[in-house]
């Protein structure tokens, strides 16, 4: 079981390289944005199982922290690179309107 982890976190870590060297090559703005995003998209898939309180408060805080303005920046990039394909191919990859609408309701 042991030699499964080490062979996973390998296989991990080496497709990280892979994804770092593809970014290296994307606009500065347009690879931190794929590198917060995903981020993002990561915790936004972590459910501690069973339910961790505290885990979740970890989970929530990432989320705030990482996703919040995301939508907006996503539309901007592809406003600002509409005649980039390659930046464009890249940020298609990613779900839009992953925010929750501000909160209308009075209390």
């Amino acid at each position: 079981m042991h030699s499964l982890f080490k062979t996973t976190l390998v296989v991990f870590c080496a497709s990280l390289g892979y994804a770092s060297a593809a970014e290296s090559r994307l606009p500065t703005d347009v690879a931190k944005y794929v590198n917060q995003r995903e981020g993002c998209d990561h915790f936004r898939g972590e459910f501690p199982d069973p339910p961790d309180k505290q885990r979740m408060k970890e989970v929530e805080r990432e989320i705030r922290k990482l996703c919040t303005g995301t939508d907006k920046k996503l539309a901007q990039l592809k406003r600002k690179y509409a005649k980039n394909q390659a930046v464009l191919q890249r940020l298609s990859e990613f779900e839009e309107d992953i925010e929750a609408p501000p909160s209308t309701s009075k209390p």
